[in-house]
C-alpha cells in the first residue's frame, strides 16, 4: 500500500487506492490549542491536513 503526496507549482496530488473521502472544516480554538472536528466514522484512519493560504475572514463576507 503506497501513499504519495506532490507538491508541484503549487498544485496538491494524494494518491492512494483507498481514499474515502475528504472534507472541508474551520478550526477553532480549545483553551490554549486549537481542533477540527471530524466524523467518528474516522476514527482510527490515517488523516491529512492541509493548511491553506486563505482568509476565513474574507471568505465569510
Amino acid at each position: 500500500m503506497g501513499r504519495e503526496v506532490f507538491v508541484l507549482d503549487n498544485k496538491l496530488s494524494l494518491i492512494h487506492d483507498q481514499i474515502q473521502g475528504t472534507l472541508e472544516r474551520t478550526v477553532t480554538r480549545q483553551e490554549s490549542s486549537a481542533k477540527s472536528d471530524v466524523p467518528r466514522r474516522y476514527l482510527g484512519k490515517r488523516v491529512y491536513v492541509i493548511i491553506t493560504n486563505a482568509d476565513l475572514k474574507k471568505d465569510q463576507e
